[in-house]
């Protein structure tokens, strides 16, 4: 790779980042921050040494299959690669990184704004005033439900869902918990936080989910209708992870018929579309895919990318390389 090599940036990234960016590296600006169409990004990894996209944009096989022969690196900006075909990449050398770490308390604070936001009908009563339907204090009005004493069942406890767990401990929450593997005893004694073994088991006994598991082939639809169904009719579900983790037709079916609670929704299996039967419900908190974002976050992710960059570019491996294995 050359000393300066052609990095190609498929959106607007923090100024500061973009300008370290250029000072460094021969790069290709979004300036216009238009998401890329698929012509564009094959046109992109063909004249790049380094291509930086972002979760939107689908790296699959057939616009890995078009890459030219200087792309080495796929230097991400976000934590989550499924949106990079890994398999495809790894076949053709292509090294792959990610940002991991840098959005762990920004999630985290924004899953347990969820938690919170849903039981006690906050976007609700936000709607109420704004649309002048407020007609003053009641001892029966917008009533919620309390979190202090609760089960919540955090699915995925790595960063994300141990941060999420320190949290919940200061809300009163019981922390459960299901993982690929338990977390070390240590940690489990400090979180004083229980684990299931069994996903179904633990699902049907929590008055709270919150997902924070990546979204991998194993767990597309992890919680499919089957497992919906095993959810108590007062359970509250938050996703801040990846909408194609829960099957969100089956979700909207259910809230629509009074089968949970309420959710709290910050991805979406088809974004940026929504399921509509959610857009209708009063009972579901709906966001942007806003999880991570924080001005102090979107910098830290811009840093990680130039240090991959950098340290690719020096001949060595970078600190953020992303094995099929760790998915």
């Amino acid at each position: 790779m050359p000393p300066k090599p052609v990095v190609v940036v498929t959106r607007k990234l923090p100024d500061p980042i973009e300008t370290r960016m250029m000072e460094l590296f021969d790069v290709r600006l979004n300036i216009d921050d238009r998401p890329m169409t698929q012509g564009e990004l094959v046109e992109a990894i063909k004249a790049a040494d380094v291509l930086v996209p972002t979760v939107t944009d689908r790296i699959d096989s057939s616009v890995l299959s078009q890459a030219g022969p200087k792309l080495r690196l796929i230097a991400s900006f976000g934590t989550g690669v499924d949106h990079i075909d890994l398999a495809s990449a790894r076949q053709r050398g292509i090294t792959v990184t990610n940002t991991p770490g840098v959005l762990t308390e920004d999630t985290a604070d924004m899953t347990m704004a969820l938690i919170l936001a849903v039981p006690r009908r906050l976007a609700e009563g936000e709607r109420l005033i704004r649309t002048g339907q407020w007609k003053g204090w009641g001892p029966t009005s917008m009533l919620g439900h309390r979190i202090w004493g609760k089960r919540l069942g955090i699915v995925g406890m790595g960063r994300i869902g141990t941060a999420v767990a320190r949290r919940a401990r200061g809300f009163g929450l019981a922390v459960h918990y299901h993982n690929r593997r338990r977390v070390h005893q240590d940690l489990e004694a400090e979180l004083e936080a229980t684990y299931w073994e069994s996903l179904d088991q633990m699902l049907a006994r929590m008055d709270i989910i919150s997902i924070n598991c990546p979204h991998t082939p194993a767990t597309y639809h992890l919680l499919s209708a089957r497992r919906l169904k095993l959810l108590p009719r007062h359970t509250y579900i938050v996703n801040t992870s990846r909408g194609e983790v829960i099957d969100e037709n089956a979700l909207a079916r259910m809230l629509v018929g009074g089968e949970l609670a309420g959710a709290g929704l910050d991805v979406f299996e088809h974004e940026p579309a929504v399921n509509p039967k959610l857009l209708k419900l009063d009972n579901v908190v709906l966001l942007p895919h806003m999880g991570s974002a924080t001005m102090e976050g979107r910098i830290d992710m811009g840093e990680k990318v130039i240090i991959n960059i950098k340290t690719f570019a020096d001949g060595h491996k970078p600190p953020d390389r992303v094995l099929e294995t760790m998915f």
